[in-house]
Order: structure tokens, then sequence, then C-alpha cells
């Protein structure tokens, strides 16, 4: 009988070596020592029965290993995402705009805290400081009006009929400060005039709308200084679009003398008068009238209110307040001026957006 001699521990040409990375049952030890070559191809020399020495690291523990990993690193994934929209939560329910805050810090315009949107407390603490109390001084005596502040150094927008004919115009902050005014321009076809502070700066400005998106019912609030009580509030709903209002061009020929400003103190009967549907309101407009389209309101405007705003929810500035009906007493001439029966008007803000650069230029003057 012929026998197969070969090296101890060698292994025949028809075996893989790595087939067989440890002892088996099917391939017990022999009891004589061995020597060969690894798994990396360095030579070995084992004991009895050995064969070559496992691996390191097997196949099997290296892909357990790598699912803690992944559990871990999606866990720290899902936990960003997590207080990422938490922090955007708390900036939402606290009314911060965390794009809007740049470097520079400057924000144009009111602006209504998101847990106040929509309410009219909310549109009146944003707004009220950029709305004024006008008071204009004339050889026939004194009227109050009101005006929207546009700009921090002081522009400030304001009906024609309030200042026309002043010598003298001061303004009232909310704050309680005082300041003098000069007519920058006036158009009084559209009944609108600008007026600038002297030596005011850092003042809280008004944002101006867009009249064009108002509809009938849409709820409004109206700011100004009825019978000088600066800062006055009231609200109501926008209850018609393109009244054609007709208005005095100036205090000349109209039955309330020096009545400009709808509040006067010492000047004729306070009434600025208009003409709607035919009909005369608060005395005659005169002869110098021109009419414009008006948004009509049932927010209490009391004279006073005239230059004032007229503000969406969101606090914008949809319109300047401009006329008011009373009724057929107060306009006769019985001792103080009627409240508001629900029936104002405002000049639309894009009216006054258009005008903005003749006003400025003081070409309407």
């Amino acid at each position: 009988m012929t026998e197969n001699l070969r090296p101890s521990g060698a292994h025949s040409t028809d075996q893989d070596p790595t087939s067989y990375p440890y002892a088996s049952p099917s391939h017990p030890y022999d009891g004589a020592a061995h020597s060969g070559t690894a798994h990396d191809g360095t030579a070995y020399a084992g004991t009895a029965g050995g064969y070559p020495p496992p691996p390191p690291y097997a196949p099997t523990t290296r892909r357990k290993a790598k699912r803690p990993v992944a559990l871990l690193a999606a866990v720290a994934i899902a936990a960003g995402v997590i207080g990422g929209g938490t922090a955007t939560l708390v900036g939402q329910l606290n009314g911060q705009d965390y794009a809007a805050t740049g470097s520079s810090g400057v924000v144009n315009g009111t602006t209504v805290s998101q847990s106040s949107k929509g309410t009219v407390a909310g549109v009146a603490e944003a707004v009220s400081p950029a709305i004024v109390e006008i008071g204009a001084a004339s050889s026939a005596g004194r009227s109050t009006g009101s005006g929207v502040v546009i700009t921090e150094d002081g522009e400030i927008v304001t009906n024609n009929h309030v200042i026309s004919g002043a010598q003298q115009i001061q303004v009232t902050l909310s704050t309680g400060k005082t300041y003098t005014a000069d007519v920058v321009g006036t158009d009084p076809d559209k009944d609108l005039a600008l007026i600038k502070l002297r030596g005011a700066s850092g003042l809280k400005t008004a944002a101006l709308g867009d009249s064009s998106q108002v509809k009938v019912g849409d709820q409004v609030v109206a700011i100004g200084s009825p019978e000088g009580l600066t800062g006055t509030v009231t609200s109501g709903i926008v209850s018609a679009l393109d009244r054609d209002v007709t208005v005095a061009k100036d205090d000349s020929g109209s039955s309330g003398g020096s009545g400009q400003g709808q509040g006067g103190q010492g000047g004729g009967s306070g009434q600025w008068p208009f003409e709607f549907g035919g009909q005369q309101f608060n005395g005659d407009t005169g002869e110098q009238t021109t009419t414009y389209k008006a948004l009509q309101t049932d927010a209490s405007l009391n004279p006073g209110n005239s230059g004032g705003a007229l503000i969406n929810m969101d606090g914008e500035i949809i319109g300047i307040n401009s006329a008011m009906y009373a009724p057929s007493s107060a306009a006769a001439g019985s001792g103080s001026s009627a409240g508001s029966v629900g029936l104002g008007f405002a000049i639309p803000v894009n009216t006054l957006k258009a005008d903005l650069d003749t006003l400025r230029a003081g070409d309407g003057s």
C-alpha cells in the first residue's frame, strides 16, 4: 500500500485554507504539531491539532458593531431635528421673526406681534406710537386734527384741510413730547398734506398697506385725536368701497369758517363740511371743492380724527381718515359737536402712496 506522504500540517491543494478557519468535529485534531501559512500569509507553528488561527476580527462581529453606531447617529440626527423644530415653535409663539432680525436691527414700519395679531389691542399697541395730534393755529382760531408718522425723521401725512390756512403747527406725539412742524407740500385735490417736524429723529413709523386688497366686511381700527383726546382707538369694519366724497379744497368759503381739522376750538363750527350722494353734510362746502374715492367705515370717527389712520388687523395703514357724518343738529350750530353715527370716510392709502413724491416736492401746494 502506498502512503501519501506530506509535511506535517500541510493542506492538500483541493482544500481551501479559508474554508476551515476553526477546528470542528469533522476535522479532529490529530495530536501532532502543525506548521503552515496563516490567513494573512505569515508562517506559523501550531501545537498539536492546531489549525490556522481565526482572523482578528470576524466578519459577523464587524457587521453587528455597525448597528449601535448607526442607531446612535440616527438618534443624534432626530434630536437635532426635534430641537430645531422646538426652537422654531417657541419663536412663533413669542412673535419673534429670526429672519427679519439682521445685524442692523432696523425694521421699517410697525409690526404686530404674533401673539396679538388680529386683535384690536395688538394693533393699537403697535400703531399708536406712530399717530400724532396736530394743532393748527390761524388768525381765526385753533383747530385739532391727527397725522401719521411715515419717516423716522418726522415726515407726517395728514389731511390738507387739517393744516389749511395755518400760521403755526404744533405736533404732539403719543409720548406727550411736542414739536413745531412746517408744511412740506399739500395736494388740495386729494385732500392730502405732508408736514415735517423740526429736529426729530428715531420716531416710530407706520407701515403703509395696500388698499386695493381691502374688502367690504374687513375689520379695521381707527386711531386719532378726537376733541383733542390723543391716541383714541375705535374699531369697526369697512362698510363700503369707492364712495365719491366731495370736500372743500381749503377753509375759504365754507360755512365752518376756519373749522379745518374737525374739532376746532374757537374757530367756527369745528365741522369740516363734505358732500356725499348729492347731499351736503356739516355745512356748505363752498365753491372750491374736490372729489375722491373713499373707503367707508362704521368705526367711530369724531371731530379731530381727520388725518388719522384707518388700519387693518395686520397693523398696516389702509386709509387716512378724512370725513364723518354728524347729525344736522350739530351742524346747525348747537353748543357741541355730535359724535359718530357709523358713517365715516377715509382716503385710500394707495392714493397717498401715489401722491408722496408730489407732496415731498411741494408741487401740489
